[in-house]
């Protein structure tokens, strides 16, 4: 057992013991490749074709809409670049201002090639408005692109709702459901979304594997040249080992997921009760429409960033926001378009739980976290 509290699982969860038991035939005597003829490239395939047809079930879709990608990026990028997804007459993307930023700077990117897209405000929750979205929609609007949960803040979007209005508007739908996948129920059928984007290493799969959904007759296009692998569309020889951990883990993650949440979901709510408790604290994210997990607050007068050395001194691992922009001097975008002060949101602090914390983890980091922001506070002079 770990020597520290571990509760940053938005950044990443440990890896499944039964994902890695299910991955080490294939780190070791069985490492044929899955493109190969012969009996170990035979035996490769079917376990990548097991891995899909695992993966397709959890999600209610069928195997040949599943495609393996590296992660959660590659599968976004692989969105948002897609030629084929647009025409001359629908070319407009419109996203929101809280996705992940494989999201935000690839629509960047597209507009620096003269391609048209559109973000949709947040309201203080962190929800995307349906009538909003209605009326940015149009002729020209070709993809709506609204992330199932948002990394930072854990607020769920009402994705069954904006795709419905995507799909009356004559556009197709993209979810990136990178933090939701494993922790919530998702059926792209009852959903009905077009293009689905989800990584292993949140819900206790590797690093290294992902995927993307993409609906029969959706025209996505080929992303990577090479091979013929992923049935044309993605070349590159297939991570058998991470595929099969991911399946593996995702099937396990579905399986326990009423009684993680609500186990997971209690924790989170002590821990909350708990740290609203320190004056001038606030909690970030819908506070009843969140992922299970997901505890996040404002410490007004406080750096977050010092907060998250300050705590790793005790042993505690949490986060300032997203992982993937650790370091960071400005605020993060996500807050800012919730509408909180760029000096307010320097103070945001984000504690994720999962299913191997427990009570001892809680009582813990809320031992040592009011000490640290009243720290933070003198070191920052207020």
């Amino acid at each position: 057992m770990p020597d520290f509290v571990y509760a940053d699982h938005a950044a990443t969860a440990p890896l499944s013991k039964a994902a890695l038991k299910a991955m080490m035939p294939f780190l070791t005597e069985e490492y044929g490749n899955a493109s190969s003829a012969y009996a170990a490239g035979r035996r490769a395939r079917r376990a990548v074709d097991r891995a899909r047809e695992k993966i397709a079930h959890a999600f209610g879709a069928h195997p040949d809409e599943i495609y393996f990608t590296s992660c959660g990026t590659e599968s976004d990028n692989w969105v948002m670049r897609s030629p084929e997804l647009c025409s001359e007459k629908k070319e407009k993307i419109i996203s929101s201002s809280v996705e992940h930023h494989a999201i935000l700077n690839t629509l960047e990117a597209r507009k620096h090639a003269g391609l048209s897209s559109e973000l949709l405000g947040a309201d203080g929750n962190c929800r995307i408005n349906v009538s909003r979205l209605k009326a940015a929609l149009g002729s020209s609007t070709a993809l709506v692109s609204i992330m199932a949960a948002n990394n930072e803040v854990g607020t769920v979007m009402p994705i069954a709702e904006l795709a419905e209005a995507a799909h009356k508007a004559g556009a197709l739908f993209h979810t990136d459901a990178v933090q939701a996948a494993g922790h919530i129920p998702i059926d792209v059928e009852k959903a009905k979304v077009d293009l689905m984007s989800f990584s292993a290493h949140k819900f206790g799969g590797p690093k290294g594997i992902g995927g993307l959904y993409i609906r029969r007759g959706v025209p996505a296009g080929r992303w990577l040249y090479g091979g013929g692998q992923e049935r044309g569309l993605r070349g590159g020889t297939e991570n058998t080992a991470g595929i099969v951990g991911m399946a593996v883990a995702l099937e396990e993650s579905c399986e326990n997921m009423e009684k993680d949440t609500r186990r997971i979901s209690a924790l989170r709510d002590e821990l909350i009760s708990g740290v609203q408790k320190i004056p001038g604290t606030h909690l970030t994210g819908d506070p009843e429409n969140r992922l299970p997990g997901n505890a996040s607050f404002i410490f007004e007068g406080a750096e977050g960033e010092a907060l998250v050395l300050l705590l790793d001194q005790a042993g505690i691992c949490v986060s300032a926001g997203s992982a993937c922009s650790a370091g960071a001097l400005e605020p993060s975008h996500v807050l800012l378009a919730m509408g909180i002060p760029p000096e307010m949101a320097r103070g945001s602090l984000r504690i994720t739980l999962g299913a191997e914390n427990t009570e001892d983890d809680i009582r813990k980091i809320l031992e040592v976290l009011p000490d640290a922001v009243a720290r933070s506070r003198e070191a920052a002079g207020k």
